[in-house]
């Protein structure tokens, strides 16, 4: 009884713990030249907007989302030529189902450990490739963009659902990337335990633009 008890115990245990995010993992490589705009402008909707997060450790996950202080994308002939778009690191809201960390999260996150946004308030992503996918599940294009945060940029590739009307567009993309490439390296040691934080980051993009 004894050794059943044990073996359940410690299948519950591994039940419980968490992995790190599943998804799409982007291509990450260096910085590359940023697209030439041509075309018409589509500016961000800025309340319609947002980049989320999902961060995970052994005993649970952190979710949260961004809002965008500017943005804009350039199409021509039904293609996006460029691209650029400038987030609130400031504007991070948790939305973990359970709130009693809330407030302690937003501190740690905006702190030193990890955003540093009193040197650094805000995050970029510019557009440096777009190229239309056909019969692909993942998506109807992929993107290809410097991705800056903090002091660091790396240029990283994912699909994308980009939908063009004649007025407005709309781009929905998740993939993962290693947040330790951008210098963010607090809790990646996996000798810490239950406070061992996964350097994996799942990202969500739903961005709106009108002309």
């Amino acid at each position: 009884m004894k050794k059943l008890f044990v073996t359940l115990s410690v299948a519950l245990l591994f039940a419980a713990c968490q992995s790190s995010p599943e998804g799409e993992k982007a291509e990450t490589s260096e910085t590359k030249e940023v697209a030439a705009a041509t075309g018409a402008t589509y500016k961000a909707d800025l309340a319609g907007s947002m980049v989320g997060f999902v961060g995970t450790k052994p005993v649970g996950t952190h979710t949260g989302e961004f809002k965008l202080s500017s943005g804009e994308i350039s199409v021509e002939n039904g293609n996006i030529t460029a691209g650029s778009f400038v987030i609130d690191v400031n504007s991070l809201k948790i939305t973990d189902k359970d709130t009693a960390f809330t407030g302690k999260l937003t501190g740690h996150l905006l702190s030193e450990d990890f955003f540093k946004t009193t040197q650094y308030p805000t995050a970029k992503f510019e557009i440096t490739a777009c190229e239309a996918m056909s019969n692909d599940t993942t998506g109807t294009h992929k993107i290809s963009g410097n991705l800056t945060l903090k002091d660091s940029t790396q240029n990283v590739t994912f699909p994308a659902k980009v939908t063009l009307g004649e007025n407005d567009l709309t781009a929905n993309a998740e993939f993962v990337i290693d947040r330790t490439k951008w210098g963010m390296f607090y809790g990646n040691d996996k000798s810490l335990g239950d406070k061992f934080i996964y350097p994996e980051v799942k990202i969500s993009l739903n961005i709106k633009a009108n002309k």
